[in-house]
């Protein structure tokens, strides 16, 4: 499969995880106990919200949905803690919805995790291959979505 193929396959895949995350959102049964619920998922989709457009922002004009690099990788803004920040401000973004809606969204919005960090290890490939410093850059940023933790 050429990289372009497979480029495609990558954000086709993402976008059919993102959409599960809304069409259950919108149509899967709410929780039973709102409020609280509720409050918290929206105060996490407005944060992970945030780190993605802060993320989006950093990259500039090497912002692309495919994992093909477009440049050399960034130190500055959320790439300083985080190699892949977009990508940790869409799990906790698509948990924020769960969790203000349904039960039933927390499934899609998992399944971002595994998908994610198999995403972001071929991305890194690529990088390392196109960027002679990327592995200095990875010894250094361990975290791939949340600083300390993945």
């Amino acid at each position: 499969m050429s990289r372009a193929s497979a480029d495609r396959v990558w954000v086709s895949s993402q976008i059919l995880l993102m959409a599960l995350v809304v069409v259950a959102a919108i149509f899967g049964p709410h929780w039973p106990i709102g409020l609280v619920l509720a409050i918290v998922g929206v105060a996490l989709t407005i944060a992970g919200g945030l780190e993605m457009l802060w993320g989006a922002g950093t990259l500039g004009r090497s912002l692309t949905p495919f994992p093909s690099p477009r440049g050399t990788h960034l130190e500055r803004g959320p790439y300083r803690f985080v190699r892949h920040p977009i990508y940790g401000g869409g799990i906790v973004l698509a948990v924020g919805i769960a969790l203000a809606s349904s039960p039933l969204t927390l499934a899609p919005a998992l399944a971002l995790v595994p998908f994610f960090l198999v995403k972001a290890h071929y991305e890194e490939r690529l990088l390392a291959q196109a960027d002679p410093g990327y592995a200095e850059y990875l010894a250094r940023v361990r975290s791939r979505f949340f600083p300390g933790l993945l």
